[in-house]
């Protein structure tokens, strides 16, 4: 998109826009390093009339804090994980169903469907509008206790999960005993023998040194993990329009771009931690996966039940 010159330096304080954007992983992570370009184009497009502060590594506010931070306005956009807005959106859940995807395009295809569309509105009753969906990669399991093959052996282990209904009762049929933790504790609390394992992509695994205080990887790509790129609604309402073009011009560009640097450095992790000596690591054999996803059935069942049939079907597994 072309953009007009504009002479800053007339513009008074009131003129100028300021977009505190708050987020709780590092910068060498997909999030981050998507949220830097993101800012940096934004400031490029509006001839630096729109300035876009990043606050990354739960330097402002960590994952329980961030959703009533921009519901306050104290910032005026977040990428928290999915799994997150299910505090508000509880049918959200949906997209943390087990092995309901098989790659990213699925995911952004449910994102679109008509039951996506009713979902983003929900979203938007609670102040809330969705700007984009920014990829991480499939999470894996990773134990410092038992190598995790079959179902049976998550019995009794202590796993870290985000603060999620859904992925308490995952945990819960596997009969392990999940607990929320935030991801900036996530290491800590594994490190000091607190919690026994957890779940994670490759990226946030080695950024987060969590192959460090791991002894076992189970390379299982059973859920997806993206992030919701959110803006406050009034604060978006408010926007001049040219702006909110301009802001949607620059998501869709750094979407497509994050996309692909996304699976490459998660690509590059997964060597790293091939490499490094420094954990077992196990793929999902076809037999061991069908016995995973029929322990994991339940869920799909309890889902339906509470929030409706109509979520499921658009699930592209359902769809085939």
């Amino acid at each position: 998109m072309r953009s007009y010159p504009v002479d800053h330096e007339q513009l008074s304080e009131d003129e100028r826009i300021v977009i505190r954007f708050s987020h709780v992983v590092g910068e060498n992570t997909p999030k981050g390093m998507e949220s830097r370009r993101f800012a940096k184009l934004v400031e490029e497009r509006t001839n630096g009339q729109v300035e876009v502060q990043v606050f990354p590594n739960s330097f402002l506010y960590k994952d329980g804090e961030e959703i009533e931070a921009i519901k306050d306005g104290d910032v005026q956009m977040i990428a928290p994980a999915t799994s997150k807005i299910a505090t508000l959106v509880p049918e959200w859940q949906v997209l943390d169903l087990p092995f309901a995807f098989k790659n990213a395009s699925e995911v952004k295809e449910y994102i679109r469907s008509p039951v996506g569309e009713v979902l983003k509105m929900k979203l938007e009753q609670e102040g809330m509008y969705l700007l984009g969906f920014w990829e991480n990669g499939f999470k894996q399991m990773t134990s410092n206790k038992t190598p995790l093959y079959t179902p049976e052996d998550f019995r009794n282990l202590k796993f870290r999960i985000m603060d999620s209904e859904l992925l308490g009762e995952q945990f819960k049929l596997l009969e392990a005993e999940p607990q929320v933790e935030t991801f900036y504790q996530v290491f800590s609390v594994l490190e000091s023998g607190q919690l026994d394992a957890q779940e994670n992509t490759f990226s946030n695994i080695v950024n987060k040194n969590i192959h460090t205080v791991q002894d076992y990887m189970t390379v299982s790509n059973h859920g997806y993990l993206g992030y919701f790129v959110i803006i406050n609604a009034d604060f978006w309402k408010n926007l001049p329009e040219d702006i909110q073009v301009t802001l949607l011009d620059v998501m869709n560009d750094v979407t497509e771009w994050e996309a692909k640097r996304a699976r490459e450095i998660n690509a590059e992790k997964y060597e790293v931690l091939q490499s490094c000596n420094c954990i077992e690591i196990h793929e999902l054999n076809d037999e061991e996966r069908k016995q995973w996803e029929e322990a994991l059935t339940p869920l799909y069942d309890s889902f339906a039940k509470r929030y409706g049939a109509q979520y499921i079907k658009y699930l592209p597994k359902f769809k085939e």
